[in-house]
Order: C-alpha cells, then sequence, then structure tokens
C-alpha cells in the first residue's frame, strides 16, 4: 500500500492538476522572483548553495586521483540532471516566503516533513539512476573513440580533445548524447518536484503533469532549458563556484515557475509542510 502511495498520491483518484499556457514572459518573471528570494536572504542561501560547488570541487578531485578526466565533462553538466532534485529544499524556503512566514536555511530541511517525501525520494532516485546511466554511456563513448588509455594529465586531455579529429567527434556525438539525456529529465522533473511538494499527488501524476507542461509549451520550455544549462556551465568553470549563487537563484526560479505553468491547488489537495 506504501509503494502505491508513493506512485500513485494520498486519494484513490488523484486529480490531475491544469497545465496553463506560458511564454518567455513568464520565464522572466520566474527569474525575477528567483532573484529576490536570493536577494531576500543571501547569506543563508550561499551557505546552503556551498553544498553543490564542494560536492562539484570533490567530483573533480576524484577525476584527477583516478585519472578518470573523460568524466570531468560528463560531471559538471551532469548538475543539470540532478539538479531538479538538489533544488527541493530551495523550493520551500519560496514555498514559505511565498506564505509569508518567517524563513531561515534551516527551513530547507522541511521538507523532511512533507507527506510526499517518500514520492520525493523516489522520483530523486529516478534521477539519480539517470545520471550514472549518463556518466556511464560518456566513459563507454569516450573509450570506444580513445580506447582504455586515458590521459595523465589535464593539459594532455585538452589537446587530445580539442585538436583532433577524434576529439571533435567526441564533441559532437556527446553533446547530442547529452541533450538528449537533458530533454528527458526536463520533460519529467521541470514541475515535478515543486509540484510533489505542494500536493501529495504521488510520482506518477507529478511526471505525467510535468511531461504535459513541456508538451503544451515546448518552445518556452526549451528556452528554460537553455538557461538552465547557461546558468550551471557558468557557474561550473570557475572551479563550481558560482553554483553556490547559481544553484539558489535557479531553484527559487523554478518554484515560482511552477507556479506559472500549474494552477493553483484546491484548498483540499494542498498539504503545507508543518
Amino acid at each position: 500500500m506504501a509503494h502505491f502511495h508513493i506512485v500513485a498520491g494520498a486519494t484513490e483518484t488523484p486529480a490531475h492538476p491544469i497545465v496553463r499556457k506560458i511564454t518567455p514572459a513568464d520565464l522572466k518573471e520566474a527569474l525575477a522572483r528567483g532573484f529576490d528570494d536570493f536577494w531576500a536572504m543571501p547569506s543563508h542561501l550561499v551557505f546552503l548553495g556551498l553544498i553543490y560547488p564542494i560536492l562539484g570541487v570533490c567530483l573533480a578531485a576524484l577525476t584527477f586521483s583516478n585519472n578518470a578526466l573523460p568524466l570531468l565533462y560528463p560531471l559538471a553538466s551532469g548538475f543539470a540532471l540532478v539538479g531538479p532534485f538538489a533544488a527541493i529544499g530551495l523550493y520551500e524556503i519560496s514555498r514559505r516566503r511565498e506564505l509569508g512566514l518567517t524563513t531561515s536555511w534551516q527551513d530547507a530541511f522541511d521538507v523532511l516533513k512533507s507527506p510526499s517525501i517518500p514520492s520525493i525520494m523516489a522520483l530523486g532516485a529516478v534521477l539519480l539512476v539517470i545520471f550514472l546511466v549518463w556518466l556511464t554511456s560518456a566513459r563507454l563513448l569516450y573509450q570506444s573513440i580513445f580506447g582504455y588509455e586515458v590521459p595523465m594529465s589535464y593539459s594532455q586531455f585538452v589537446n587530445q580533445v580539442l585538436s583532433t579529429s577524434e576529439g571533435m567527434r567526441l564533441i559532437a556525438i556527446g553533446n547530442i548524447l547529452g541533450f538528449c539525456f537533458a530533454v528527458a529529465v526536463l520533460s519529467i522533473s521541470v514541475i515535478s518536484f515543486p509540484l510533489l511538494l505542494d500536493r501529495d499527488v504521488g510520482v506518477a501524476v507529478a511526471v505525467y503533469t510535468s511531461i504535459k507542461a513541456v508538451v503544451m509549451n515546448p518552445l518556452t520550455m526549451a528556452l528554460w532549458g537553455l538557461i538552465v544549462a547557461a546558468g550551471l556551465l557558468v557557474g561550473s568553470i570557475p572551479l563550481f563556484v558560482g553554483l553556490a549563487i547559481v544553484m539558489p537563484v535557479l531553484g527559487h526560479a523554478t518554484w515560482h515557475l511552477y507556479r506559472r505553468v500549474v494552477e493553483p491547488p484546491q484548498p483540499d489537495e494542498a498539504h503545507p509542510v508543518m
């Protein structure tokens, strides 16, 4: 029965949220509100956001120590695949500010009290599996082009990728492959986690609603995906340090994007986190 709740939500006949058509103006408004949430308490959110650059630096150090340089770029770009789950605490902060509640960075952990936390964790596990499949695919692609011998230094790796025909092929195919993974994750998760935080609808309804939002707004959602990818790229370049700002802003903006995409719940559908 618990497994059914995770998939289908709290009710026997879950209501499907109403999805709206949106425009680039809605993205602009969501980003503006995301910045507003960030600037309302920047010191707290930078502290919380340090989780992301610290994790990025650790992953980068792991690739260097294990001669796994070919995975450095897939690891950096992989933040876009797990970001929707990693930002769940930021959605909660935006939700509390929206309700006019007193908010601090500790409130990000109140998501653990949400009735939807099993569904949130289950969908997060799905994204983690997709992330691992992406890393495996990137590794296999590199090996299919360059073989099993890995470069011994960063300069050798850069020269190998940027100055050879094989490197150009790796970049082209790798980015096409990464684009496919990104589209899949965007489709199933762009508003799934905020929806689960807002209503106990279950994974199935959350994913269906997210896919419906993408299908109804393909160009606008594609633009949102580009904004997220560009932000994560810029934040990752200086040793992932920029993610301390980029991730909180994008996280808050995602909550406000959800509010613009999905009709507000009826009083009996919403479940505030205690």
